[in-house]
């Protein structure tokens, strides 16, 4: 069975960082592609970022691109998101996946809530 358990999100200020990270268990953690997304209140899902399995290559939306970095550590079967120059729009539930962006290979974790107030 997957598993996919996001932690690290919180509240911070404009301009913040934040490190969240995603623990896999249930498959081949370094055999997977594995994606970010993100859904704010009262909008739907959104992809954010994504990393291959075999060269490590990436990708992100252009509303995160040159902010934040995605990043994967295979020994320890977890994804990792560095979130930096925060902004409000940024405020939403974030979640990890296994797959790309248009290759979906399972459902999300339940989630780490990332809040960006002053």
């Amino acid at each position: 069975e997957v598993q996919l358990m996001e932690s690290g999100g919180g509240l911070v200020q404009p301009g913040g960082s934040l490190t969240l990270s995603c623990a896999a268990s249930g498959f081949i953690f370094s055999n997977s592609a594995m994606s970010w997304v993100r859904q704010a209140p009262g909008k739907g899902l959104e992809w954010i970022s994504e990393i291959a399995s075999l060269d490590d290559s990436t990708n992100y939306a252009d509303s995160v691109k040159g902010r934040f970095t995605i990043s994967r550590d295979n020994a320890k079967s977890t994804l990792y998101l560095r979130l930096d120059k925060l902004k409000s729009e940024d405020t939403a539930m974030y979640y990890c996946r296994r797959g790309t962006r248009y290759q979906v290979l399972s459902n999300r974790g339940q989630g780490t809530q990332v809040t960006v107030s002053s």
